[in-house]
């Protein structure tokens, strides 16, 4: 699974392409969301106003809307149990 970050107007956005299942992303959001993870501080998911999962199979966005950095959550992204 390849993964890319980059910075928009309103937060970061994550694309993931290759051998990556929306359902998967689904999953890692929704554990976020219910701090049902330790991929990234609990100020860090307190500055995320909003996650937002769009595309398919083979190649699914997730957008972060709030004030975060790129490196925090490519951080995140290395320590999600769900990706890794």
């Amino acid at each position: 699974m390849k993964r890319s970050v980059s910075r928009t107007g309103k937060g970061v956005k994550i694309a993931f392409s290759g051998e990556v299942k929306k359902s998967q992303i689904v999953k890692m959001v929704e554990n976020c969301a219910a701090g049902a993870c330790e991929c990234m501080s609990d100020e860090t998911k307190k500055r995320i106003e909003a996650m937002d999962v769009r595309g398919e199979d083979g190649s699914v966005e997730l957008e972060l809307t709030g004030e975060v950095a790129e490196e925090e959550i490519e951080e995140a992204l290395k320590r999600s149990k769900v990706l890794n």
